[in-house]
């Protein structure tokens, strides 16, 4: 029997000191995608991997087996000992792991409720999976029911009104050290979505001025254009440090872009005038130990689990609504996943009932005479009403008992009763 399970670790099992060992980019996701099919015990797999989560969703139907298996993948792959990860982990199975992963989608599983993010992250970990040809029939489905819910979430509840995400974290925490930010000069590292998502709220703000740095040139003029900034290459930003007031830092490096000696000696130039950073990147770009140097203030995206307002609130109201909508697809997919196990029975029984079909057809074909050909028709089609009228009822019922518990034993009693395991091909009745 298939299972459908999902292992993983989120900002509220883990720090983000071990979550950043599981990020996954573009340089190694084939490596790990393929390392990941190799695991003998999984049928479909799919790679989730965020700032603020890492999980796998797979089918196998060796639960344990996978379990273990995917476990021990994640110890090797982090250098984390198995005593020591299992702790930060959770586990879903079946209705569970359904569950989870259309909470996830609908960003009902969020660190802030109702942010849009996560579901382009979900299409993208589903993107990956097709292109690795990891996912197949029932992943296939539970991806286009979560997308799907997702979407009547966001259209029939009020989840995403409100203004919060961890951009809007990050400016909020912005405001509360600085009061106000008119006249504030502040510097983006990075120029993807939420690096946009940050401008657009430092901008409502009146930030006085705005700087974009990124790898790629190009998208840093392009980000600083659309938002009335600045764009400037990474070989400027130790000099930039020396004016702003606001590090906002959001790239996909591996590596730290801000170091704590480049700090140390931008703090002497700035005659120690404070400077703030808000690290929002999963690896993190900001050495830690950058908080140690006087006047230096860090927080990292840890750190804005208490930022959000009044408006965390407002979700949460909305939040139960979706909740029931979530309950609802699970029944239903749920339903769905259980007609998979009566699938093979009803097949096997059709085709047992076809060949002996054909069997006494052409036996008995052979024994009538001068029969035209629209005769024969006639007779072959009368075999073929017969055959489905018979097994219409047997049908019908192993359908019916597709979601309850005794389902299985219906399903042994059929396979045994029409035979449908027996190594012997002969069909002629005995």
């Amino acid at each position: 029997m298939i299972t459908i399970v999902t292992i993983g670790m989120n900002h509220e099992t883990a720090p983000v000191e071990l979550r950043e060992r599981f990020v996954f980019a573009d340089h190694n996701i084939d490596d790990v995608m393929n390392d990941i099919r190799a695991i003998k015990d999984i049928k479909e797999s799919l790679l989730l991997s965020t700032c603020n989560r890492f999980e796998m969703l797979l089918t196998t139907e060796k639960g344990n087996d996978a379990k273990e298996s995917v476990i021990g993948f994640l110890s090797r792959f982090s250098g984390i000992p198995t005593q020591e990860l299992e702790p930060t982990l959770y586990v879903y199975e079946n209705h569970e792991a359904i569950r989870h992963i259309f909470r996830v989608g609908a960003s009902l599983d969020s660190m802030v409720v109702g942010e849009p993010q996560i579901l382009g992250q979900v299409k993208d970990a589903y993107r990956t999976a097709l292109e690795h040809k990891s996912s197949s029939v029932i992943l296939n489905r539970l991806m286009h029911k979560t997308f799907a819910l997702a979407k009547k979430i966001r259209t029939e509840t009020d989840i995403a009104d409100s203004p919060v995400s961890i951009s809007f974290a990050a400016v909020e925490l912005a405001k509360k050290i600085f009061g106000d930010l008119k006249g504030k000069k502040a510097l983006l590292i990075g120029a993807g979505e939420m690096a946009e998502l940050a401008a657009t709220y430092l901008l409502s703000n009146q930030i006085n001025r705005l700087l974009v740095a990124n790898r790629t040139f190009a998208k840093a003029v392009e980000l600083a254009d659309q938002f009335r900034g600045t764009a400037i290459s990474i070989d400027e930003i130790a000099q930039q440090l020396q004016e702003v007031d606001i590090v906002i830092s959001s790239t996909a490096s591996s590596e730290p872009v801000i170091l704590e000696r480049q700090v140390k000696d931008t703090m002497r130039a700035r005659k120690n005038r404070p400077l703030f950073f808000i690290d929002i990147a999963v690896p993190r770009d900001v050495e830690p130990h950058v908080n140690r140097i006087e006047n230096v203030f860090l927080y990292d995206i840890d750190d804005l689990k208490g930022i959000v307002d009044s408006n965390i609130d407002k979700r949460k109201k909305e939040a139960v609504k979706a909740e029931r909508m979530v309950d609802e697809a699970v029944i239903k997919f749920t339903q769905w996943l259980k007609t998979l196990e009566v699938v093979p029975t009803i097949v096997a029984l059709q085709d047992k009932c076809e060949k002996i079909r054909q069997i006494e057809l052409k036996k008995t074909l052979s024994s009538l005479d001068g029969l035209s050909d629209s005769q024969k028709k006639d007779v072959e089609n009368l075999t073929l009403s017969i055959t489905k009228k018979i097994l219409n009822n047997p049908i019908l019922f192993l359908k019916r008992k597709q979601d309850r518990d005794s389902q299985n034993l219906y399903l042994d009693v059929a396979r045994k009763l029409f035979d449908l395991d027996s190594n012997n091909d002969d069909s002629e009745p005995k």
